[in-house]
């Protein structure tokens, strides 16, 4: 029995003279470049914006800046409320009508301390809870200042929390010896300023100072010294004592270098305020008196003299 004899392999290597390629053909791939065979287009070429990421963006470490140092601000001062709805009191003074105790604190004056060049005054005027009432300051000339010293005239502003002058004091240029029992020291006080109050009248003494305090009418109580820093002030007749005003210890840099002293004025709840401004301004008018430098030169000393 024969079998028929095996087909025989199809030569694909190319021969000369015969086709290139005689076999199945190739299946289609996908190719891309030019010139390929046919397979899948190419991508068009993207128009347009390119394309963003749509995802969280990385972040961004922020920019290193210098630390900030803040300074320290000194604490701004609380002044008193303005007391209303006080029947027959003048302007400015309805303070007075809350407070029975004063603290007068004089400022310290640097080229006043260094130099001795004198300068105008000024003060803080506080109730007993450290609440600013007055700001009071010294107005009068350089020449004045320096020539005259401790008795030096000047016109003194109270102001009050709007820097308007509720109390003006007056310290004409007169003689503080005893010598001179007709020219001895005086203040006059005015509130609202023209409106004359009371005065502050020393009276002549040779061992113990003493001073008159009178309202418009005339004298309403008396004051003197009781030891050497410490002022009493009495009734009429001298016999009950109403108040006080009290020259207090500052420390003893401040007291050896400066003349910027602190005092205190204590009187009853219910005394008149227009009293109770002329206290004010006998505050003053010892503080020049005895307690004054002169070219930081101390000029305190016994009574008159």
């Amino acid at each position: 029995m024969s079998y028929p004899p095996y087909p025989q392999p199809i030569n694909t290597q190319p021969q000369s003279g015969a086709p290139p390629y005689m076999g199945y053909p190739p299946p289609n791939t996908p190719m891309y470049g030019a010139g390929g065979p046919p397979g899948y287009p190419m991508p068009p070429e993207q128009q347009g914006f390119p394309m963003q990421n749509m995802g969280y963006p990385p972040p961004v470490a922020p920019p290193y800046t210098q630390p900030m140092m803040s300074q320290p601000t000194a604490p701004s001062e609380q002044w008193m409320n303005v007391p209303i709805g006080i029947p027959n009191c003048p302007p400015g003074l309805e303070y007075l009508t809350q407070v029975d105790q004063l603290l007068v604190h004089q400022k310290v004056e640097l080229l006043e301390a260094f130099v001795g060049f004198e300068s105008a005054n000024k003060y803080s005027i506080k109730n007993s809870l450290g609440q600013k009432v007055y700001h009071a300051v010294e107005d009068n000339d350089c020449c004045t200042r320096n020539c005259c010293g401790p008795i030096r005239p000047f016109d003194m502003k109270i102001l009050d929390n709007n820097q308007q002058e509720v109390i003006h004091l007056y310290r004409p240029l007169r003689c503080d010896s005893c010598l001179c029992p007709c020219l001895l020291q005086q203040m006059e006080v005015t509130a609202p300023p023209g409106n004359i109050i009371g005065y502050v009248t020393q009276e002549w003494s040779i061992c113990v100072p003493k001073f008159r305090v009178e309202d418009a009418s005339g004298p309403v109580c008396t004051y003197g010294v009781c030891g050497d820093i410490e002022f009493q002030v009495l009734s009429r007749d001298g016999s009950v004592a109403v108040g006080k005003i009290t020259k207090q210890w500052t420390g003893l840099i401040r007291e050896a270098f400066t003349d910027a002293d602190h005092f205190g004025i204590s009187f009853p709840m219910d005394l008149d305020v227009n009293i109770k401004a002329v206290l004010l301004g006998a505050c003053f008018l010892i503080d020049f008196m005895f307690f004054e430098k002169s070219g930081n030169k101390e000029s305190d000393r016994i009574g008159m003299f």
